[in-house]
């Protein structure tokens, strides 16, 4: 594709049928260079290079914004919360939930194990995934429109299209990026300040999901560490065997 092509088309209108276009998109998306993508058009911030991406030392830096989360749990369990301010190097809301322990891990744990993937395509899973999605959110999906984002992998469609949200949109790719490579994740939409992904290899027992709910936390995401406040155990829970990982920010 030539430099100077645009990065993403986006549909004049919200598209009638979005599982069979996405699909059919997404079907030919190795041979196009172009990812497809749900989204509400607004007004996008600037495209995040890819460079910006690869710069992340995603453990260091989770590693690091564990170690502000620990030293407020530790406070948490030891007296009433009492809201403290955090490093400005350090990403707002890192902390445990309300009246919870929080993440059941006295060190930094590392980034989660990769799963086995021996069986369930990630492509196929994410076109399954998709289709159940558009069936269960029938007026939201009907307000979408579908954008082509010429992207060299999935995880990249949020930078690549410059997502408008609060998110911290390269720490989140990088993410997105390291989720790829281990669970087989996808991103299907990016809705208002909403993204959505398929996840091919979910954890499947409780202890994967205790550990891979903490990078969850590690996104600063309001629907996992803030609306609702669901108990950290209970959140973990809702990961096992869930091939569609939702976060937002308000």
């Amino acid at each position: 594709m030539p430099s100077d092509s645009p990065t993403m088309w986006v549909s004049a209108e919200p598209i009638s049928d979005p599982a069979l276009w996405w699909t059919r998109y997404q079907q030919r998306q190795e041979a196009t260079g172009l990812r497809p993508v749900v989204c509400c058009p607004n007004a996008a911030t600037r495209p995040l290079d890819p460079a910006e991406i690869a710069a992340v030392d995603l453990e260091r830096v989770l590693e690091r914004d564990w170690h502000v989360y620990r030293e407020q749990q530790l406070e948490r369990l030891a007296a009433p919360p009492v809201a403290a301010p955090l490093p400005p190097e350090v990403a707002e809301f890192i902390e445990p939930f309300e009246d919870d322990p929080g993440a059941p891990f006295d060190r930094w744990p590392g980034l989660a194990p990769a799963a086995d993937r021996a069986v369930d395509d990630p492509d196929k899973v994410a076109r399954r995934v998709f289709a159940q999605w558009a069936a269960d959110n029938p007026d939201q999906v009907s307000r979408c429109h579908l954008a082509l984002v010429a992207a060299d992998r999935s995880a990249d469609i949020p930078a690549v299209m410059g997502w408008d949200a609060d998110a911290p949109l390269a720490l989140l790719c990088s993410l997105l990026r390291s989720w790829e490579d281990r669970f087989g994740a996808r991103v299907l939409a990016a809705v208002g300040s909403t993204v959505h992904v398929s996840v091919a290899h979910p954890p499947r027992t409780g202890e994967q999901a205790l550990h891979i709910a903490l990078e969850h936390v590690l996104t600063t995401a309001d629907n996992v560490i803030k609306d609702p406040p669901t108990p950290y155990p209970d959140y973990a829970a809702s990961l096992i065997d869930n091939n569609l990982w939702s976060f937002w920010w308000d």
